[in-house]
């Protein structure tokens, strides 16, 4: 273990951040111009040049994509997206037939559609008591390929003859897409709320701006980047709010880290140009493995091969990248650029409180660790019991994706939802569709045995090979998951291996059941790849073996309550949410994200135990250090990611929902719970055994110093 005195051998490494630090003050307005050119050029060509942005939900050699595949080659129209044009109309449908069929005459002439049904004219189409019918607008392309604007199209043009008793609401994946909210509304939220956070804690509005300039300068550039990338790679079209909703959080939080470090030197009695130097080379190398550990842990995102997410990981970890740089270049500018005006107001409000009530970000923090360290058992159980308790919803999370079923009320696809609902059964929105490779007579035995299957509301032959089956639950129903597979497992193999036949059960409720499943089942390579990976970076940097376990330990538990509140709200439907499940994509993303976030904080706080340490080898005193140099920080970092996150609260999303909610609660539960109460616990029980490392590992394990100055 390095000493605090002498030649470090890390010394090579950390001058790398001296030098950028030295650069940036140098060639401040070299540096800001850099970030300037690079925004403009990006978010420009990105204007020119347009997102191509695309959802890719296909999982290969899974059942549902078989049954997809099969149906293209069959008939390539029938594979198109589908619009459903819903009539309501309490004298009867029928009655409406004179201002209807025009309607969809019209609607045959647009763009990007391939065939209209008449609900007159096709059997089934209108409920038993005449007053709900639909009919269906087939398009010649996924709906993720369909233009915004030509669904647009067709909804005003369906909507035009809704009046005097007659109601008309679109219902399918492409009217969804085009009624997603743009956002903007969470983002100015969470930024203000920032603002307001920062001003309370430094004072001023100059020193509060500049995370958050940071924070813009970064999320700017790689959305920009991230949509030119979108031409060459599929990018999910979720992927700028998510983006957005992680770059702002960790680029404040970063700058901030930056930023604190570098006031505290300066009240210390630093010069600018070495307060600067010194927050870049301590807080600044934390910055960095703290993003390192983020990006690792989206990375591992990518191995799980599953379609658009390999994209956003990707994408989200561009976006930590860049956030990183910023702090790591465009910062140490800005300091130098605003500094005269900065160092006046620290020192101001240093002199005006006084030197010791200055540097108090000690005074509370250490009764609070000596609290703390005199009962840690109590301080650590207790907490553990919570977490535990807080994680128990998890055992029962069902993954899915949203429908229109958990639409805002006001939505046309959410109206039209409930219509087909009201006049057909809850099984008529989420059809499922067997597709079979033999003859007439295989086609028949498969209908004559799923007819009257328990959970199967009708059977109906849809075309050569390929019948449809409506359940007689919801499509997002755990019934109807269940039946899926009770075709697939029970049902279905006997008929085929009498006929010789293949049965291939698909349609958009089979594809959630399969990449819900694909998820589970390479959910355990993917947090063991994540843990790992984030384990050997904390042993190098921290030259223990305790503290990877006990830091990966905490964090897996931090996220398993945070997602255990997310299956309480959103698929128990506590706090009036629409019980559904919870999206497919959002446990692995909150883990990827979260369980790097909590590294920032670990990395930080433990820093600062380490630097304490090296000077003196005690184990209590380098907690109460650690924690009252690091506490203030870290809860407001903590603070302003929970109200960034907690922002997307409000929007209409709902994937993006429960993203916020689960940052949010994470990152509260790692800052509170965890950083300030469970971390000095443990730190305190393992004493000098924390830093403890094998001679045979510490003799090959390369010198990577953090508090080196």
């Amino acid at each position: 273990m390095a000493g605090s005195g002498g030649t470090d051998p890390g010394r090579t490494f950390p001058a790398v951040f001296e030098r950028i630090a030295q650069w940036a003050y140098r060639r401040r307005w070299q540096a800001l111009a850099s970030w300037v050119l690079v925004l403009i050029a990006v978010t420009a060509a990105a204007q020119v040049v347009g997102a191509s942005y695309r959802n890719d939900f296909s999982l290969p050699g899974t059942e549902s994509q078989q049954a997809l595949d099969h149906l293209q080659a069959r008939a390539p129209v029938e594979a198109g997206a589908t619009v459903q044009v819903v009539l309501a109309a309490p004298g009867g449908v029928e009655g409406q037939r004179p201002r209807v069929e025009p309607m969809l005459a019209q609607l045959g002439t647009l763009p990007h559609v391939v065939a209209v049904r008449s609900p007159y004219q096709t059997p089934g189409s209108i409920s038993a008591d005449g007053t709900i019918g639909y009919a269906t607008v087939a398009l010649d392309a996924p709906a993720t390929d369909v233009p915004v604007e030509d669904v647009r199209r067709i909804i005003d043009t369906a909507q035009a003859v809704a009046a005097d008793g007659l109601q008309v609401e679109l219902g399918g994946d492409p009217v969804r897409g085009a009624e997603e909210s743009e956002g903007g509304a969470a983002e100015g939220i969470g930024l203000l709320a920032a603002l307001v956070i920062l001003v309370l804690m430094f004072g001023s509005l100059l020193a509060a701006s500049l995370p958050i300039i940071i924070a813009v300068f970064a999320v700017g550039s790689a959305i920009g980047l991230v949509a030119l990338a979108s031409h060459v790679a599929t990018v999910a079209d979720f992927t700028t709010p998510l983006m957005i909703l992680v770059g702002l959080g960790v680029g404040i939080d970063y700058a901030l880290l930056v930023f604190s470090r570098f006031r505290s030197e300066l009240v210390g009695g630093a010069e600018r140009a070495e307060a600067v130097r010194r927050a870049l080379d301590t807080a600044g190398r934390t910055v960095f493995f703290a993003g390192l550990t983020v990006i690792i842990a989206l990375l591992g995102l990518v191995v799980l091969g599953l379609g658009s997410l390999q994209g956003v990981a990707v994408a989200v970890a561009a976006t930590v990248l860049v956030t990183m740089l910023a702090a790591l270049t465009l910062l140490p500018a800005l300091l130098a650029i605003f500094g005269n005006r900065i160092e006046r107001s620290v020192r101001k409000r240093a002199a005006r409180a006084g030197r010791e009530a200055a540097g108090r970000d000690g005074a509370g923090w250490r009764r609070w660790s000596g609290a703390v360290q005199r009962r840690p058992v109590l301080a650590a159980v207790v907490p553990v019991v919570a977490l535990v308790a807080l994680s128990v919803p998890l055992a029962d999370l069902r993954l899915g994706f949203a429908d229109s079923g958990t639409d805002p009320a006001e939505a046309t696809s959410r109206k039209a939802y409930d219509l087909l609902s009201a006049g057909f059964g809850p099984g008529f929105n989420g059809p499922l569709v067997i597709v079979v490779d033999g003859d007439d007579r295989a086609t028949a035995a498969g209908q004559q045995a799923v007819t009257g299957v328990p959970g199967v509301a009708a059977v109906q032959p849809a075309g050569a090979g390929t019948i449809l089956i409506f359940p007689d639950s919801a499509p997002q129903a755990e019934e109807t998951s269940d039946l899926v597979k009770r075709l697939r497992d029970e049902v279905l193999p006997p008929v085929a291996a009498s006929t010789g036949a293949t049965f291939l059960v698909g349609g958009s409720t089979a594809a959630v059941v399969d990449f819900a499943g694909a998820v589970a089942d390479r959910l355990p390579i993917f947090v063991a790849a994540v843990v790992g990976l984030s384990a050997l970076l904390l042993l190098v940097v921290f030259r223990s073996v305790l503290i990877p376990v006990k830091a990966a330990l905490l964090n897996l538990l931090s996220v398993a309550a945070a997602m255990g509140v997310v299956t309480l709200i959103f698929q128990e439907g506590l706090l009036g949410e629409q019980p559904g499940p919870v999206e497919a994509y959002v446990p692995v993303m909150i883990f990827a994200i979260v369980f790097g976030l909590s590294m920032d904080y670990e990395v930080f706080l433990l820093a600062r135990m380490h630097e304490a340490w090296q000077k003196r080898p005690d184990p209590s005193a380098a907690i109460t250090e650690g924690l009252a140099t690091t506490g203030r920080v870290v809860t407001a970092a903590a603070a302003i990611m929970v109200v960034v996150f907690g922002a997307f609260l409000l929007s209409p999303d709902r994937m993006l929902r429960q993203f916020g909610l689960g940052l949010a609660t994470a990152v509260l539960l790692d800052a509170v719970v965890i950083r300030c109460l469970l971390l000095p616990a443990i730190m305190q029980m393992l004493g000098k055994y924390a830093w403890w490392l094998p001679k045979p590992l510490a003799r090959r394990l390369p010198e990577v110093a953090l508090e080196h100055r």
